[in-house]
């Protein structure tokens, strides 16, 4: 006969941590479902967060414009150094051929001195080191012998220098490298801010970029200033023709321009060569204030991040930023003014 057992109940303890476990569980997804709508960041956030990632690509952008003009100088002396040693071997060559021939012509009148014989066994450096052999040489010798001591200085201290500079020009590609990937990245963190945002966030976004760009075909008021130099004005002339080009990272035109790229463009017009970067066209001049701002005057932001064109009234001409064009813009809405440097 089968037995029946009585069913084990439940550990009261067990029974109540399990409930109060549920229960919290049950809070939580509670919570975070009412939490997850207000987790998406606002129209106003994500502007303000993307435009923060600008500035930052901004900077990012200047270094590495700054790398990629000290690749080329690089690249330049390279190649100098190189010519000079290619010549220089040359010249070296032809004066040991000149001392082969002043040792022929001795052999063929009676012998080679000894002192030549050392010569053409031994280095040169070594030989001249030995003053007990000096007397036995001639004085047309001796000149021969030094030039080609001095030529072989040159050519080692020539191609040590060579050398570096070849290093530092490795360093300076990886650099690059790295510098781009930075850029990269924020702008990639930035479209991907942009990404949350409803079409109907995206168009008002649009709209507020269109209401802070005057183009060329909109009237500027940019009243009667005098300009801070004819070279300052012929600058602010070229970029203004420059209008509604688009903002590219690194372009330096004429199809494109990030913020240093277009200052230099415009001033490369004017006749006038400054440097690349917004950390080196800040010393291209004597700094002023914002009283003293005259057009064609370069116009600091935000930490050496961004740099433009004074064209008057209070206004700016410059390449802003990723997804805008080259336009005109109020001071105000650009950001932290610094200062400005007349060239």
């Amino acid at each position: 006969m089968a037995s029946h057992r009585r069913p084990k109940q439940p550990n009261r303890a067990r029974v109540t941590v399990l409930t109060t476990a549920a229960a919290a569980a049950v809070a939580l997804s509670s919570q975070a479902a009412n939490a997850a709508p207000s987790e998406k960041p606002s129209k106003d956030e994500v502007k303000s967060k993307v435009d923060a990632l600008y500035e930052e690509a901004g900077l990012a952008t200047d270094k590495y414009n700054g790398a990629k003009e000290k690749q080329k100088k690089l690249e330049k002396e390279i190649e100098t150094l190189q010519d000079q040693v290619a010549r220089g071997q040359g010249e070296l060559n032809d004066l040991r051929e000149g001392l082969g021939l002043m040792a022929s012509s001795q052999y063929r009148t009676g012998g080679i001195d000894p002192s030549v014989q050392l010569f053409l066994s031994a280095d040169p450096d070594d030989y001249l080191d030995k003053a007990s052999t000096m007397d036995q040489l001639s004085a047309q010798q001796i000149d021969a012998l030094k030039k080609v001591q001095d030529k072989q200085r040159v050519l080692a201290q020539q191609r040590q220098e060579a050398a570096g500079k070849l290093k530092d020009l490795a360093d300076t590609r990886e650099s690059l490298g790295e510098k781009k990937k930075q850029v990269q990245a924020k702008l990639a963190e930035a479209q991907k801010l942009l990404n949350t945002l409803t079409a109907e966030e995206k168009a008002a976004l649009a709209d507020e970029e269109q209401r802070a760009s005057r183009s060329a075909g909109e009237r500027v008021q940019l009243g009667n200033e005098v300009p801070a130099s004819e070279r300052g004005a012929a600058a602010l002339a070229a970029a203004d023709t420059q209008l509604g080009k688009p903002y590219v990272s690194g372009g330096s035109g004429p199809n494109s321009y990030d913020c240093s790229g277009l200052t230099q463009w415009a001033y490369a017009q004017a006749g006038v060569q400054i440097t690349r970067t917004t950390y080196t066209q800040q010393n291209d001049g004597p700094k002023i204030g914002r009283s003293q701002l005259k057009p064609g005057d370069l116009v600091f932001f935000n930490n050496l991040a961004h740099v433009g064109l004074y064209a008057g009234n209070n206004t700016v001409l410059h390449a802003p930023k990723p997804g805008a064009v080259v336009r005109y813009e109020s001071m105000n809405t650009i950001g932290s003014f610094q200062f400005g440097v007349r060239i």
